[in-house]
């Protein structure tokens, strides 16, 4: 009883820094979101949302974009992670180390010198990044977020079942059929992980987008930050209410897609 009482007393800090810095937040949020500058109940930040093309529009783009980084990410980080977890190709753990060192710079530092890199690159070639705004933020989405792709992909094929890769090969299952039905269903929850690690941060991302655009390309992150820098609470509140909305949805599709992973796995023959 004891020790079942001193295990309960050691999630307190835990609990307390949930409520801290979770829970009153996103009350605070709530609150800000459904109510006017005096405080009292308004539908008007909804109303000003889903009545503004403008806002609408950069939701859109955002989730397109988002998407479209996370597959790029996927299609990239998928085989570097599958080749740095094999052993007959890579012994050495420094080559992970290099993949994920860029993650202990600052991101904002990151952002800065590949816009200067960006900006010599195509000075040689007569342009500039505000010529090809959507490029150049696409490109710095990718270096910024495929480590975080390749984290999670490369644990999760540490873990392969490899007799299940070799019995496929041995019933005669060319490559394709190998890797999607023995190779894929195994690494799902590093995909889904990996691919939500990517898909969130990147529709509330602000930095990338309007440091490599030169500001010509607006995410939903930015409309966010735009919004409490002009002193509208209520609306940036709504809109950041609404991303917390997204990402729960997006993390109940996951899981429940997740959580089939193991059945596929083994009607995948």
């Amino acid at each position: 009883m004891k020790y079942k009482t001193f295990r309960q007393g050691l999630a307190l800090p835990f609990a307390l820094f949930l409520l801290l810095f979770v829970v009153i937040p996103i009350l605070f949020i709530v609150y800000y979101a459904f109510t006017d500058a005096d405080g009292f109940f308004t539908l008007d930040a909804f109303k000003s949302f889903f009545t503004s093309t403008v806002k609408l529009n950069v939701l859109l783009i955002s989730l397109l974009i988002g998407v479209f980084n996370t597959v790029l990410c996927l299609l990239i980080g998928f085989p570097l992670a599958y080749l740095l977890a094999n052993p007959k190709i890579n012994r050495n753990y420094m080559l992970v180390m290099l993949f994920i060192m860029p993650m202990w710079i600052n991101f904002v530092l990151r952002t800065g010198a590949l816009r200067d890199l960006l900006s010599v690159v195509l000075g040689w070639m007569g342009t500039t990044t505000g010529e090809h705004p959507l490029l150049c933020t696409m490109i710095g989405m990718v270096l910024n977020y495929l480590p975080f792709t390749i984290l999670p992909l490369y644990s999760t094929m540490l873990k392969l079942d490899k007799s299940q890769i070799e019995a496929a090969q041995d019933l005669g299952c060319n490559p394709f059929h190998t890797f999607t039905r023995a190779i894929i269903p195994q690494a799902m929850p590093g995909i889904v992980s990996a691919a939500m690690m990517v898909f969130m941060p990147t529709i509330s991302s602000y930095v990338i987008s309007d440091t490599l655009s030169e500001g010509k390309i607006m995410l939903f992150g930015n409309s966010i930050y735009l919004s409490f820098s002009n002193s509208d609470w209520n609306g940036g509140s709504f809109m950041s209410l609404l991303m917390l909305i997204i990402i729960f949805i997006v993390m109940l599709a996951t899981r429940k897609f997740q959580g089939n992973g193991g059945e596929r796995k083994l009607s995948a023959w």
